[in-house]
């Protein structure tokens, strides 16, 4: 089990969210209508179950991530709002389901993830497959972006999963190698990459993420940017995290945005087509900038 840290009152007090981290409400026409369907289609989204800050922008411009494979992960990542535990039966409609709240909401780029279902021989690679496969069928003229879990390994699996035709696979890193072991305690560096590095080999357009403010320092960001560079890697999404309860890891940083400014050049430089840095940066904020570079 991971000792994760103790905040302290004191802790919480002094170091409150600089001003750049203010985010408006989620309202407005598009965003109820978007809130009309999840509901209605029983659908999940990383927008919620991830507590996004950008869910009142990305909603109400008629835009969601679609978290498939429902809503409790196999893996404790000590930064995720994402409930942890045996995830129930995997639901079959789940694929048809999720197209035709596509399609009913008209968006131009849709955004898929996952939960990480380790207990799945296939990791759940069929119905990855069959929703990238049925969301085309009813528009096919919507791009897709999958963000895709650790695959632990299973090739054959991540082959299933990004063989649908999707535009853009992703797969973060989440964080820099040094702190794989207190934040992705069931993940691995080195097979992290690998996967993005044959996501890349595969003929895909491929992306990743990772959080700034977890303790990690500036040469640490470069290690993992050139790590990702050697594997060619198209795109980058660097973001402040967010602490979602006392439970979870504390926030070591808030990192100026001029520091993000800094790293977006870095990646730039660095080989990486397109750098997405900024505080409120996550992995699918303006995804549909990130289909054509």
């Amino acid at each position: 089990m991971i000792e994760l840290p103790v905040i302290s009152k004191e802790k919480e007090t002094r170091r409150k969210k600089p001003d750049w981290l203010r985010v408006k409400l989620p309202i407005g026409e598009e965003y109820a209508k978007v809130r009309k369907l999840v509901d209605q289609y029983k659908l999940h989204t990383i927008c919620e179950s991830g507590n996004c800050p950008n869910m009142g922008e990305c909603w109400g411009a008629g835009t969601a991530t679609f978290m498939i494979l429902g809503n409790v992960c196999t893996r404790s990542c000590s930064f995720c709002a994402v409930a942890t535990g045996r995830p129930p039966e995997y639901d079959t409609e789940e694929p048809k389901r999720v197209a035709e709240a596509i399609k009913l909401m008209g968006v131009k780029h849709a955004v898929l993830t996952s939960v990480n279902r380790d207990e799945l021989k296939d990791r759940g690679a069929e119905i990855w497959y069959q929703t990238v496969v049925e969301t085309k069928k009813l528009s096919p003229e919507t791009t897709i972006e999958t963000l895709i879990p650790d695959v632990k390994g299973n090739w054959d699996a991540l082959y299933r999963m990004i063989d649908a035709g999707q535009e853009v696979v992703s797969h973060n890193m989440e964080t820099v190698e040094e702190l794989y072991r207190r934040v992705r305690p069931q993940a691995k560096y080195a097979r992290s990459l690998e996967e993005l590095k044959r996501i890349k080999e595969y003929g895909k357009r491929s992306k990743s993420g990772a959080m700034l403010g977890l303790g990690e320092t500036d040469e640490q960001v470069f290690r993992l940017m050139d790590d990702l560079a050697e594997v060619k890697l198209d795109i980058l999404t660097l973001g402040q995290y967010l602490q979602p309860t006392k439970m979870h890891h504390e926030v070591i940083e808030y990192v100026h945005p001029d520091k993000f400014e800094f790293f977006k050049e870095e990646g730039l430089k660095r080989g990486i087509k397109y750098v997405e840095s900024g505080a409120l940066v996550r992995s699918s904020y303006h995804a549909e900038r990130h289909v054509h570079v």
